[in-house]
């Protein structure tokens, strides 16, 4: 796959069409599964029972700045040759960087915590299994799939983008059963219904921009496909955006799918608790049938997989990106278990314990959003890649509204 991507790089008039573009897709498949994870779901399900159709617009609006974000992580990974925990650790002070390589462990461990809370819990609806053993497959399936990472980068992208396509499918089905009327379409008018609304808004926003995605994107870039000149450094990043888009793309129809049945399911059907993904799932079989309330489960299932893999991977960037420290895979996976054994152990309730990693996750977004955007605004670092003052503006305007928002939820989580 790298000879034929290399070859189309440096004679981009052999091909055309799907052949031109599909060795170069993959990174942001993978990264796109952190935003289709079980803290998306819990948010858009709510979303749709309390307010029907009313916030798809915010979830677009999301989407559309995840696309800017995840795409200058992608530039910076391909015009530097290094991810931006590397970048951080080369150009700011030592204290700075182990203060950031600190804050990023926490916040990759709390969504981590939830990714694989998410797929436990999908075992235990499925099957019936106590959370428990749930958490055992999960954990055992995760590590096969991080060994796919031995054999290359493609394995482990078409593992991912397997799992992306069952939550496709799944909400397809989920979609059709639940045949959200025309009248969905004014929810893509800005609009609010009430300060709660406001609310669920900005938690939907707010948890849109994942860092450790932000990280992890860049090192999955980072010499991916080499790159010899100026000119095959923009062929990649152009061929790689197409990656962005269409990958981000389906992520957010993923997220609007969610939100549309949820409102065309629940809302108004006095469903209490309906963001409970275990109320959700209960609630499915007798408003639309057994196959709506498996479907769900499978795609809860495959979204907590895939992400709690992902999630692990990010992890593994962080610590050698900001302290050069490498510990094998199998046993940060192990690690970052324990956690989610301690929680069902404990007996708490995984969708609240799923919502409050969503909170401290809240913390790390502007850490890897602000050196994301001055990094990539320097010709120094990004060379001919550098970012257009348009394109830097409209990310700090992004990221502005996204801060704003997280700090906003912040408080009200704390202070009501």
């Amino acid at each position: 796959m790298t000879e034929r991507a290399t070859q189309i790089l440096t004679r981009p008039a052999q091909r055309r069409g799907l052949g031109r573009v599909l060795p170069f897709m993959g990174p942001a498949v993978i990264a796109s599964i952190a935003y289709m994870d079980p803290g998306n779901f819990a948010t858009n399900i709510q979303g749709g029972a309390q307010f029907g159709y009313t916030l798809l617009w915010v979830i677009l609006a999301a989407n559309l700045m995840a696309m800017l974000i995840q795409n200058l992580s992608a530039k910076l990974g391909i015009a530097s040759g290094k991810n931006l925990p590397e970048v951080i650790r080369e150009r700011w002070p030592r204290p700075v960087v182990w203060a950031y390589w600190v804050q990023a462990e926490i916040v990759a461990m709390a969504t981590d915590l939830a990714e694989f809370l998410g797929a436990a819990l999908a075992i235990h609806l499925l099957t019936g299994l106590p959370l428990i053993w749930g958490a055992a497959i999960t954990g055992v399936i995760t590590f096969w799939l991080l060994t796919l990472q031995r054999r290359g980068f493609r394995p482990l992208e078409i593992a991912v983008g397997a799992f992306v396509l069952i939550i496709g499918v799944a909400y397809l089905v989920q979609f059709a059963l639940a045949r959200p009327g025309v009248e969905a379409l004014r929810g893509f008018v800005p609009t609010f219904q009430g300060v709660e609304s406001v609310y669920l808004a900005v938690g939907i926003i707010g948890a849109t921009v994942m860092p450790h995605v932000i990280y992890l994107h860049s090192a999955l870039t980072q010499g991916r496909v080499p790159t010899r000149t100026d000119e095959e450094k923009v062929r990649l990043s152009r061929l790689n955006r197409v990656d962005v888009i269409g990958a981000m793309g389906f992520a957010g129809l993923i997220n609007m799918s969610m939100l549309a049945v949820s409102a065309a399911t629940f809302h108004g059907k006095n469903v209490e608790n309906a963001g409970d993904l275990s109320v959700a799932y209960q609630t499915l079989t007798p408003l639309l049938g057994p196959a709506a309330a498996v479907a769900f489960a499978v795609a809860l299932l495959a979204s907590g997989l895939s992400s709690s893999a992902v999630g692990t991977m990010a992890g593994q960037v962080i610590m050698q990106g900001f302290v050069n420290f490498h510990i094998p895979l199998w046993l940060r996976r192990t690690l970052t278990m324990l956690p989610a054994f301690a929680v069902i152990l404990a007996g708490l309730d995984p969708t609240r314990t799923l919502v409050l990693s969503q909170v401290i996750l809240s913390f790390g977004v502007p850490f890897a959003l602000v050196p994301l955007l001055l990094f990539t605004a320097r010709r120094d670092v990004m060379g001919v890649l550098v970012s257009r003052p348009v394109v830097t503006g409209l990310g700090w305007a992004f990221a502005g509204i996204i801060i704003s928002l997280n700090l906003y939820l912040l408080w009200g989580t704390f202070f009501g």
